[in-house]
């Protein structure tokens, strides 16, 4: 397996997920996913924008896309790691350092974000259950986060 450590456990309303951390790629960012998935901070978030063959969006409190966490925004970590069918990338505005506790899980290759938002992470198995999640930007009845957790905490 995995380390633990550096693993998540994704269960959505469609079904579970796990994700592969990279603290090689994004520290920070890894740092800061692991901290607000251990506060339970995603637990019963919405997915907010899903669009179909790009990605399915998520992490903010308000289920808008506007909110964040409490904590300080994120420096970017910007990295070569290609945006494919899995990636967990950090979802920002238009300035670069704005990353806080949104993220998204590509679909498909979306290579235009490549080098432009922070990538840190691979959904390596259950992505049939992200591709299951109901469509719209928002959702008319959207899909949650059931629980986030870091695989050496269960």
């Amino acid at each position: 397996m995995a380390d633990p450590e550096n693993t998540l456990i994704l269960e959505t309303t469609k079904g579970t997920a796990t994700i592969e951390l990279r603290p090689d790629l994004a520290p920070g960012h890894v740092a800061r996913i692991k901290e607000l998935a251990r506060e339970g901070f995603y637990d019963g978030i919405v997915f907010h924008r899903v669009i179909d063959g790009f990605m399915a969006q998520v992490g903010c409190p308000q289920g808008t896309g506007m909110g964040g966490s409490s904590k300080p925004n994120l420096k970017a970590e910007f990295n070569s790691e290609p945006h494919v069918r899995g990636t967990c990338s950090m979802a920002r505005t238009n300035q670069p350092d704005t990353a806080n506790s949104q993220f998204f899980i590509c679909f498909g290759d979306t290579g235009f974000l490549d080098n432009q938002y922070t990538v840190w992470g691979k959904v390596t198995e259950g992505m049939e259950a992200i591709d299951q999640l109901q469509r719209g930007e928002p959702p008319r009845s959207p899909d949650s986060i059931v629980s986030m957790k870091v695989a050496a905490d269960t």
